[in-house]
C-alpha cells in the first residue's frame, strides 16, 4: 500500500478535508448554526424551550435541524388542513386587528390606552385559564405550581413583557395618526430590527436570503410612505402623521429587541427551567400575562392615576373600543395555535396576506387613497416577508444535492 494512502487512512484531519473538497462550496449546503431565525413573539421562544425538553408539539424540524426528520413529519411550508385554517384565521385577525383599531381611533377617543392594554392582559389571562381548565382539565393548583417553579423566568419577563405593552400602547397612537394600510406595511420593519439586535447583541450572522428581503423590505417601505404629491396636508396633519409613523418605528425596535431579548437571556436558562414538557403553551400565556398585569399596571398608576380615580378605568370606552381589546386577546391565542400546527414559512404567508387585505379594505372602508408607489411597495414587502421566512431557499431553487 503507498505510503500517502496509508497516511490518508490515519488521519481523520485529512478524511475530513478530503470530505468536505468533494462537497459544494456554496454556503447553503452547510447549516450555519449561527444564523438567524426570525421569531415573531415570546411565545415562540418558550415553544421551543418546550420541544428542548421532550415536548412533541409544533414544527419537529425546529428541534434540531440537523437531525433527519421523521418519516411522518410534514415539510417545513406544506400547509396541511389545520395549518391552512390557522393561516387564514392569523391573516383575518391580523388584518382586522389594524382596520378596527384605525376604526375606533380615527376620531381620537378620549379613554386611556394603558385601560385598554390591561383589558386585553385581563382576557388573554381569563382566555388561558379556561384552557386550562377545560382543555387540559388541569386545575388552578397546577398554575400557581407552574409560576412558584417557574419564578426566575418570571422575573426575566418583566423586560419582554414591558417591550410588549409599549408595542400595544404604540399601536393605538400609531393608527390614531395614520391610516391602516400605511402602519401594516411599516409594521413590518421589525424584520430589520430583530436581524440589527441579533447581529449587534448576539454577534449572529444573517442568510443571504435574508439580507435580500431586508433590502427589499426597506425599499418596499419607502415607496409606500412617498408622499402623494396630489394631497396637500396641513401642518397639524403632518405632524399627526409624522407622530404616527415614529410610534410605528417603536413598536418595531421594541419589537425585534424584545424578541433577541427572549432568545438571549431566557433560553440562557433552559437548565434552571421547570420540566416544560408538563405544561402546555397556555401556562406560559398565563406567565406573561400576570407579568404584563404588574407592569402595565404600575404604569397605569403612576401615569394616569387622577385620571382613573377621577372617572375610572375604562372611561370613555365605546363599543368599537372594547371589540378591539377583544380582538387583541383573542390574537395572542391564535399566536398560540399558529405556534402548534405552523412554522415561520406559514406565519409568513399569513403576514403577507393581511398586508395585502389591510390596503385593499382600507380603501373600501376608509376610502384610502393609494398611489401607484404604495402596490410597488407593497409587492417589495410581501416579498420581502416571504423570504426572511424562507427556508433552504437557496437549495430548492438550485436544486442542488451534495449527494450527486
Amino acid at each position: 500500500m503507498p505510503s500517502s494512502e496509508l497516511l490518508r487512512r490515519s488521519s481523520p484531519e485529512m478524511n475530513m478535508s478530503s470530505n468536505a473538497e468533494q462537497c459544494p462550496s456554496s454556503p447553503v449546503e452547510l447549516e450555519d448554526p449561527n444564523v438567524i431565525k426570525s421569531k415573531s413573539s415570546v411565545d415562540e421562544c418558550f415553544r421551543s424551550d418546550v420541544e428542548s425538553s421532550g415536548a412533541q408539539t409544533g414544527d419537529p424540524a425546529e428541534k434540531n435541524e440537523g437531525a433527519p426528520a421523521p418519516a411522518n413529519t410534514v415539510p417545513a411550508g406544506t400547509i396541511t388542513a389545520m395549518g391552512f385554517k390557522v393561516l387564514v384565521l392569523l391573516a383575518v385577525q391580523n388584518c382586522s386587528k389594524n382596520l378596527l383599531m384605525r376604526w375606533v381611533m380615527k376620531e381620537k377617543p378620549n379613554f386611556l390606552t394603558s385601560a385598554a392594554v390591561i383589558g386585553v392582559e385581563l382576557l388573554k389571562l381569563v382566555f388561558s385559564t379556561s384552557y386550562i381548565l377545560f382543555v387540559d382539565k388541569r386545575s388552578i393548583g397546577s398554575i400557581v405550581q407552574f409560576m412558584k417553579d417557574d419564578h426566575r423566568n418570571s422575573i426575566l419577563l418583566a423586560v419582554p413583557a414591558a417591550a410588549y405593552s409599549l408595542q400595544m400602547s404604540l399601536e393605538y397612537v400609531a393608527l390614531e395618526n395614520i391610516d391602516a394600510s400605511v402602519f401594516s406595511v411599516l409594521v413590518q420593519t421589525k424584520l430589520l430590527a430583530t436581524a440589527s439586535f441579533a447581529v449587534f447583541l448576539m454577534g449572529k450572522t444573517i442568510k443571504k436570503v435574508q439580507v435580500i428581503s431586508l433590502v427589499l423590505l426597506t425599499a418596499g417601505v419607502m415607496l409606500c410612505n412617498m408622499k402623494n404629491q396630489n394631497v396637500v396636508l396641513s401642518e397639524e396633519e403632518e405632524k399627526g402623521r409624522m407622530t404616527g409613523m415614529m410610534a410605528t418605528l417603536g413598536i418595531a425596535l421594541s419589537s425585534g429587541f424584545a424578541s433577541v431579548y427572549t432568545e438571549k437571556v431566557i433560553k440562557a436558562q433552559r437548565n434552571n427551567n421547570v420540566a416544560r414538557q408538563n405544561y402546555s403553551l397556555a401556562y406560559m400565556q398565563v406567565q406573561l400575562a400576570l407579568v404584563s398585569l404588574v407592569i402595565i399596571g404600575l404604569y397605569a398608576c403612576i401615569k394616569d392615576y387622577d385620571a382613573i380615580v377621577t372617572g375610572g378605568l375604562f372611561q370613555n370606552f365605546n363599543t368599537g373600543a372594547f371589540l378591539s381589546i377583544f380582538n387583541s386577546a383573542i390574537g395572542g391565542l391564535i399566536v398560540a395555535a399558529v405556534l402548534k400546527f405552523a412554522d415561520a414559512v406559514l406565519k409568513g404567508y399569513a403576514t403577507a396576506i393581511s398586508v395585502i387585505l389591510t390596503g385593499v379594505l382600507s380603501m373600501v372602508m376608509f376610502g384610502t387613497r393609494l398611489p401607484i408607489n404604495y402596490f410597488m411597495g407593497i409587492i417589495n414587502v410581501v416579498c420581502a416577508v416571504l423570504l426572511y421566512n424562507a427556508r433552504d431557499l437557496d437549495r430548492n431553487v438550485c436544486g442542488s444535492n451534495p449527494t450527486k
